[in-house]
């Protein structure tokens, strides 16, 4: 059987400054698995040109070497999937120079187009780097920007721009596509105006550095939720919007291995900067001195729990676990919970913010704007756009979603929407704002 897998050159042991990363380009954890070359493969996929293993379990991406080398013996760690191998150490790099992937159709899968857009009035101060190239096409620009690590490649007719989404570039009113049509044959007005966006296979790393808070918190506050309501993905966007690792309550294992290391962290240790925790009841929520509140549509929580509960944080559950007996038992003893857990919220919470999953995938900056101010952090413009940038996460159920099937009864519908008013009614009772319109049953 053919071996695929690439063999890169190892380069040497490096310092790794957290502070001064230079290996940020993308970054894994795999506590259990971590080999040289999965490492390796990953950071190829993504056209980096250097791959960096430590601790035994993480894995960084860039196209710069670190600069500091340090002794080859303080790599030390060994990989967690890979008897025998080294995977850096603490604070050190094992450092491979990834070679080309042998298929180049490899590198081009990861260009996605992100659309038209009138161009800035001066091009060269909004994007830091270019190149002016007779027959551009998009995956020269792209390959150009990768290399220089930045998310987003520009074309305007020759012109290749690489940069990020600012204020000045938000990437928020696209024009319609035909205002770009024919912009490499055309010296036209409209060519001048326009520009053509692809997002390159490079992460925006404006927002991905994270540390523990540096002073224990004052505050203890909660990241509560009803499980399947999308606390995993706020996590993800406060922890990108803020630098600071989240706790939990819990602990997970595959959380951790996509990059949430406060996962290890002992709920109470105070280090990170907000708590997870589907849990409710008074004395549960009276350890919190304020509190997150993220509520779901119930339909759809219950569909995430269920296919979490059996098909993992990313899949979807079968035909067959939806057409047995565990579903209808599952309804009823969850339905309840996710009322229950609002209530109890909001009767024994001291502090909180009722934030709905629905209004902050709708308007996300405005959203977290409020949940980062209400956990006392400051934010720049551009780090919140670098987290619009990469808002999805590693947390999307990817794969055949499931069919166009009506998996609630009449029966369930009308169990589930006694609870919807309830709710409704209990946090006008208490001057929050109403469950969204969306899913109140008239």
């Amino acid at each position: 059987m053919q071996n695929i897998l690439i063999a890169g050159t190892y380069m040497g042991c490096f310092s790794d400054d957290s502070r001064e990363r230079t290996l940020k380009g993308a970054v894994f954890y795999d506590l259990r698995k971590m080999t040289v070359s999965h490492c390796q493969e990953a950071c190829a996929e993504r056209a980096y040109t250097y791959a960096g293993l430590a601790y035994g379990a993480e894995c960084y991406c860039g196209n710069k070497l670190p600069a500091t080398a340090s002794k080859p013996e303080e790599c030390n760690s060994e990989c967690k999937g890979e008897k025998g191998s080294v995977c850096g150490g603490v604070n050190r790099l094992s450092v491979y120079r990834v070679e080309e992937l042998r298929a180049g159709a490899r590198r081009r899968r990861n260009v996605i187009y992100r659309g038209c857009f009138r161009a800035p009035e001066n091009l060269t101060d909004t994007f830091p780097a270019s190149l002016i190239q007779p027959n551009l096409t998009v995956e020269m620009c792209s390959e150009f920007c990768s290399k220089k690590e930045f998310p987003l490649a520009v074309i305007r007719g020759r012109e290749c721009y690489c940069g990020y989404p600012t204020g000045r570039f938000s990437l928020r009113d696209g024009a319609d596509r035909l205002l770009c049509s024919g912009m490499h044959n055309t010296s036209s007005a409209a060519e001048g105006k326009y520009c053509l966006v692809y997002q390159t296979p490079v992460q925006d790393t404006r927002c991905t550095d994270r540390k523990f808070l540096t002073t224990k918190s004052k505050v203890f506050v909660a990241l509560s939720s009803f499980p399947g309501a999308g606390n995993t993905w706020a996590r993800h966007l406060i922890e990108h919007a803020t630098g600071y690792y989240t706790g939990s309550y819990y602990f997970d294992g595959a959380l951790y291995n996509k990059g949430f290391k406060g996962e290890k962290d002992h709920w109470r240790s105070r280090r990170t900067i907000c708590v997870k925790t589907h849990e409710s009841g008074k004395t549960e929520i009276e350890m919190f001195d304020s509190a997150i509140l993220l509520i779901r549509n119930p339909y759809k929580s219950l569909m995430a729990e269920f296919n979490r509960k059996y098909a993992g944080h990313l899949g979807y559950a079968t035909d067959r676990n939806w057409k047995s007996k565990e579903w209808p038992d599952f309804v009823n003893s969850y339905a309840s919970w996710w009322a229950s857990h609002v209530l109890d919220w909001l009767k024994y919470g001291k502090h909180l913010l009722v934030v709905h999953y629905e209004d902050l995938k709708q308007s996300l900056i405005p959203k977290l704007k409020e949940m980062v101010e209400f956990l006392n952090m400051t934010v720049t413009e551009d780090r919140l756009l670098c987290v619009e940038n990469n808002r999805d996460g590693n947390f999307k159920r990817s794969g055949a979603k499931q069919k166009d099937f009506e998996p609630f009864t009449q029966e369930m519908k009308d169990l589930i929407n006694r609870y919807i008013l309830t709710v409704d009614e209990a946090l006008r009772g208490r001057n929050f704002t109403g469950l969204p319109r969306e899913y109140v049953p008239r």
